[in-house]
């Protein structure tokens, strides 16, 4: 589904040259669920944005679907850290933005819209604005932002990071939820080991900055019922922190699971 081949990223500031990402060598298959980690500034995020096509490599091609972004897909949405909900609308408001600037207004909007508030729980909430919701609760209005677009890749950059432990369970448990119905291919960025291992299909490590892709772990046992209780589980957490740890990244990433 996306391809990225030899791609580098480097930022320039004023006349000095920041590298980013390098030499970058990664196929996304449809369907699939992927799980981004490595330590703080390693590239994370921009990965994430070179594969929504909001920004471009400095070298190197990214293809989706056998053809060069370029720019944002329409198939493609993607949830930012801080939900990215806009303070003066309501929940309604914010989860219809993306179907607004794509002129889908009305009763339109609604038939999509309503069902995927029903399965979010939210129905409640349609008036609130965001200083009135939990954090659970800004991050289901950003999810039922990125489903109403009907994306076939979903990018997620630390969408749970903020959220206290029991409340980030339920909402890992929801993603999964969400993944196996809507058959989404899911790329998700995080910090926690535990988070990438109970998510991910494969586990793509990087290394510090300029980010390298030190390794891409399979994760067989990911979406089976229990698993988080699963000694296979912890054995996968276990692995990747030895990775994490062979690299000198192990200080950076938090929620290690033992």
């Amino acid at each position: 589904m996306l391809t990225l081949n030899k791609v580098s990223l480097t930022y320039k500031n004023g006349k000095n040259a920041v590298p980013a990402l390098e030499d970058i060598n990664l196929n996304i298959v449809k369907g699939k669920s992927y799980a981004v980690i490595g330590p703080s500034g390693c590239g994370k995020t921009s990965l994430l944005y070179l594969m929504a096509g909001l920004i471009q490599p400095t070298a190197g091609e990214i293809r989706l679907a056998g053809k060069g972004p370029g720019k944002p897909q329409q198939k493609t949405a993607i949830i930012l850290q801080e939900y990215g909900l806009l303070p003066w609308k309501t929940v309604w408001e914010n989860a219809a933005l993306g179907l607004k600037f794509r002129n889908v207004v009305g009763e339109e909007a609604q038939k999509i819209l309503y069902p995927i508030f029903e399965e979010l729980e939210l129905t409640e909430c349609l008036r609130r604005y965001p200083s009135q919701l939990s954090g659970g609760q800004k991050q289901r209005v950003a999810l039922a932002r990125a489903l109403a677009l009907r994306p076939e890749l979903l990018l997620m950059d630390e969408p749970l990071s903020a959220l206290d432990a029991l409340t980030r369970e339920n909402l890992q448990e929801l993603i999964l939820k969400l993944w196996r119905k809507h058959q989404i291919t899911l790329i998700l960025v995080t910090h926690s080991i535990e988070e990438a291992v109970y998510l991910g299909q494969e586990i793509v490590i990087l290394s510090p900055r300029p980010g390298k892709i030190r390794a891409v772990v399979t994760n067989p046992g990911m979406g089976s019922k229990g698993y988080r209780h699963n000694q296979l589980f912890h054995q996968k957490c276990s692995e990747i922190r030895s990775i994490l740890e062979e690299n000198g990244q192990s200080e950076h990433t938090s929620q290690v699971c033992s």
